[in-house]
């Protein structure tokens, strides 16, 4: 979850690093750290507290010159937020940054006799007195040597004194990718550092070691032989991971979606059918399957959620919703004849990745939604459909979420044809339905003022509470994750008709209720629950479609959404949660794009 950049070349490394970690920050703000050759090829380490500012600010009051470091931001997992343990580590002849989480540095302290050492609470620091004692000249080897004693996940950026000029990394789980340019060598945990070098780039394979110079960039297999990277390219450019005049990344990226949509759903349709031909996923995955498991986290699984509610009544073949962190630790109930969809914005999750490979393990085929090329999830899948939202760099999913769904809902309409549950002609009215939800969310987003002044109730209260049946439920659970983990509003969603067993106890004088009421077949039976809240002094936001008949007095704020389909609401439904959450967090002044507590991809358990 941590944000890693090292360069090394012509140019100004303190200013790349620099520049690299405000991209990267939503990775990762508890603190942050460059360390550099100096012009005496000693190593110099500089590490703050706080934002990237923070650092950028005392690094300003610095004269000397570099061309080759590491820099980090961080997201703690080990020890408290503070300047020892901030990244990078020094040990000996060693200057390490990681990110990961290495289980075992408990057992590597006591073997290697660390503990009067130890400048920091991090595992990361114990890893780099271990590859100090391992150490005799040879990088790679040591390396290497350090891998067969390490448990757990990793991503390490290392430098070592008497090798001015020289980075080396590797990795386990945790992403790391690099390029060799015009400027120099560069690698980073995720591309929005590579971007405004060059759109050419190569993912580093799991164990294996990298070494960059400022004249080359070389990449060794396990044996420790060089060989060629496997490059890609980027298909959007640096303008996609800018603010672009919008205040935040969640505002920009909310008003993305409807493009982001066209680029995931236009170039998979052919005779009006969904077609995943260039995916090369063939009808055979959908034809033998005789049951579906979606596994995700957060968002994701929220979209798998209602993925399953719109497939399984459709398809008549149990479709279910796993938690990652939950399905890894189980022994599932899967095989050869089950189809697992895994969906993951960074394609790195770890959780996720873990999963993953326990389905494959029991024979199950996996296909994975991932937004980003080359990630660890997409490679190691047996299918993958890529989802086209470009770089997400607000902590909160917003566009990923849309395009998740937009990528399931295209995949069930070309099971429910090849199965036989639709004709071609109700196929093509499914993806008619599917597109006309892109001008249904840019009439959400010219509203803009509805959600901004409803929260003005919202932002005073402790507690929110979501309500909703059947899909509305689904989309429901996303509603509340965006507004507590944005704005910090305890917020829970309930499936509508337990209030009554329970959860009405939770009722109270002014407290807010979010009642999506979109679905025909239990739009009764949802009103009669925003009835009982409103007798007991709840304030009633109600979402439904326009046509919607309702009694005036019924809720106290009501948003209506065009008339799309049942099975569609959630994509419009989805702008209105989105801009409350945004509207909350802005109307208590917090930091809408970096939470507390929270980082954009989550690759430690």
């Amino acid at each position: 979850m941590c944000g890693i950049i090292g360069y090394t070349g012509p140019l100004n490394a303190k200013k790349i690093l620099l520049d690299g970690l405000s991209q990267l920050e939503y990775r990762g703000y508890d603190s942050a750290g460059i360390a550099y050759f100096d012009a005496a090829s000693k190593i110099q380490l500089v590490k703050k507290t706080g934002k990237v500012a923070n650092l950028k600010e005392f690094c300003s009051r610095i004269q000397d010159n570099a061309h080759c470091g590491l820099g980090h931001t961080r997201w703690a997992t080990h020890g408290d937020v503070t300047d020892q343990n901030a990244h990078p580590h020094q040990a000996g002849r060693v200057t390490l940054i990681h990110n990961g989480i290495i289980e075992n540095y408990r057992e590597l302290t006591r073997d290697y006799g660390l503990e009067g050492k130890l400048k920091s609470q991090t595992d990361s620091e114990v890893a780099a007195w271990v590859l100090d004692a391992l150490y005799e000249g040879n990088p790679a080897k040591a390396i290497q040597n350090l891998l067969n004693h390490l448990e757990g996940s990793y991503g390490f950026c290392i430098m070592f004194a008497d090798r001015p000029g020289e980075i080396y990394a590797v990795r386990n789980v945790s992403p790391l990718v690099a390029a060799y340019t015009h400027s120099g060598a560069i690698i980073a945990s995720d591309l929005t550092a590579l971007i405004p070098y060059t759109r050419r780039y190569f993912v580093l394979p799991e164990q294996q070691i990298v070494k960059l110079t400022a004249y080359q960039l070389t990449l060794y297999d396990k044996k420790g032989h060089p060989e060629e990277p496997e490059y890609l390219e980027v298909n959007w450019n640096m303008d996609a991971a800018m603010k672009n005049g919008f205040p935040h990344f969640m505002l920009k990226e909310i008003y993305e979606q409807p493009e982001a949509l066209k680029n995931t759903i236009l170039p998979r349709i052919s005779k009006g059918l969904p077609d995943f031909t260039d995916d090369q996923i063939p009808d055979s995955v959908f034809e033998t399957c005789d049951k579906i498991h979606i596994i995700a986290c957060g968002t994701a699984m929220h979209a798998g959620m209602v993925a399953r509610a719109l497939s399984e009544p459709l398809l008549r073949i149990p479709v279910i919703v796993s938690i990652a962190s939950e399905f890894r630790y189980e022994e599932p109930l899967i095989n050869e004849n089950t189809l697992v969809i895994v969906i993951s914005q960074s394609g790195e999750t770890i959780d996720t990745l873990a999963a993953m490979r326990l389905a494959k393990s029991y024979g199950s085929k996996t296909l994975s939604i991932v937004n980003v090329k080359g990630s660890t999830i997409a490679r190691e899948s047996d299918y993958v459909l890529y989802t086209h939202a470009g770089p997400e760099i607000a902590v909160a999913s917003t566009k990923a979420y849309s395009v998740q769904l937009a990528a399931l809902y295209m995949l069930i309409c070309r099971m429910a044809f090849v199965r036989g549950k639709y004709s071609r002609d109700q196929s093509a009215a499914f993806l008619s339905s599917l597109l006309d939800v892109i001008p249904a969310m840019e009439t959400m987003l010219s509203r803009k003022e509805e959600e901004k002044n409803l929260v003005t109730h919202l932002i005073q209260q402790s507690d929110t509470f979501f309500i909703g049946r059947g899909r509305d439920y689904a989309f429901s659970l996303e509603g509340a994750l965006k507004l507590k983990e944005i704005s910090y509003i305890h917020a829970e969603a309930y499936a509508a008709g337990e209030l009554k067993h329970g959860t009405i106890a939770l009722i109270t004088e002014g407290v807010p209720v979010i009642a999506i009421a979109t679905q025909e077949r239990v739009f009764s039976k949802l009103i009669s629950n925003v009835r009982e809240v409103k007798a007991r002094g709840a304030f009633v936001i109600l979402l439904t479609k326009s046509s919607a008949v309702v009694e005036g007095n019924l809720a106290d704020i009501h948003i209506r959404i065009p008339d799309v389909d049942d099975a569609f609401a959630v994509f419009p439904i989805a702008v209105i949660l989105q801009l409350i959450a945004y509207y909350a967090s802005l109307g208590k002044s917090l930091d809408v794009d970096q939470p507390r507590n929270l980082a954009k991809s989550v690759t430690v358990e």
